[in-house]
């Protein structure tokens, strides 16, 4: 207990050291600038400081390869993560090294559990190293939900009105946060450049099948036709989508539900037994009573 108390001591030691020979700022005004850089009201814990001070030494010397670096930066990019993909692979790693330096002690403590806690790490790092995947699939998933209706205004609309960046902000009122900022982008796109190339644009951030199909529209639209017919067929087609969606979502119904049903029947059931064995035990004691 003693050895571990001064291994603890002396790596704390260790830390204010090398703290202040790299430099690295203090907690207060880590969580200072933190704070402004983020503009939100919610308070930066001094864990999140002190580790992200971490992560921002190790980005310095992160090797990666530049495809991956790329393809990182371009899914953070469209995640609306403003990290560089050093420090967004920093941050995981040192979350896991979070989890993984208990290995040390527990090595001394609980031998077998040392490589049960390394796991863990690893399991760790990978899920976030996947977290930005995660977070552009649920990006896409709440654009494509605005979709249909975004077609079907689009439909009615266009007949009599062809000007595509009034249609997107009147849309963008009323549309989810996702897809309200992918709109935005492309009006203030289309209104500095080129209509076409902001489409192109808008359809790569977005990566949906589903938006491309809008795109095209989009881009027909551009050059002069209304293409009344094909916005009818993929509004059709994302009716269709939405329904099927729906259904799915309908299909997955948690367990814990089909067990409170089950528990409401059996409580149905036991208040006809208990009617039934009453009147029964009243009928012998009224046999046995005459």
């Amino acid at each position: 207990m003693i050895k571990i108390l001064v291994g603890a001591l002396v790596g704390v030691a260790f830390y204010f050291i090398l703290a202040d020979a790299f430099k690295l700022p203090t907690v207060r005004t880590s969580r200072a600038v933190n704070n402004i850089a983020k503009r939100q009201r919610e308070k930066t814990s001094s864990l999140d400081v002190w580790l992200s001070n971490i992560a921002a030494f190790l980005a310095k010397y992160m090797p990666m390869n530049e495809f991956r670096r790329e393809e990182l930066a371009a899914d953070l990019k469209t995640a609306q993560m403003d990290i560089t993909p050093e420090m967004y692979k920093a941050n995981a790693i040192v979350k896991a090294m979070l989890i993984g330096v208990f290995a040390i002690p527990v090595y001394f403590i609980f031998p077998i559990l040392s490589p049960v806690i390394l796991f863990l790490a690893f399991v760790l790092y990978r899920m976030n190293m996947k977290s930005v995947r995660v977070r552009i699939g649920n990006k896409r998933s709440r654009i494509e939900a605005d979709l249909p209706r975004f077609v079907a205004t689009i439909k009615e609309r266009i007949g009599r009105d062809r000007n595509l960046q009034n249609l997107m902000r009147d849309f963008a009122k009323n549309a989810r946060p996702e897809l309200k900022h992918e709109l935005d982008i492309t009006v203030a796109d289309m209104t500095s450049g080129n209509d076409e190339a902001a489409i192109t644009r808008l359809e790569t951030r977005v990566g949906s099948p589903m938006m491309s199909d809008v795109c095209r529209g989009f881009i027909t639209l551009i050059h002069g036709d209304v293409a009344i017919n094909y916005w009818d067929t993929i509004a059709a087609k994302f009716a269709d989508i939405q329904r099927n969606r729906l259904k799915a979502e309908a299909q997955k119904v948690p367990r814990k539900v089909k067990r409170l049903s089950m528990c409401l029947l059996v409580c149905f059931m036991l208040i006809y037994v208990v009617v039934i064995v009453v009147q029964i035990m009243n009928s012998v004691g009224v046999m046995f009573s005459g």
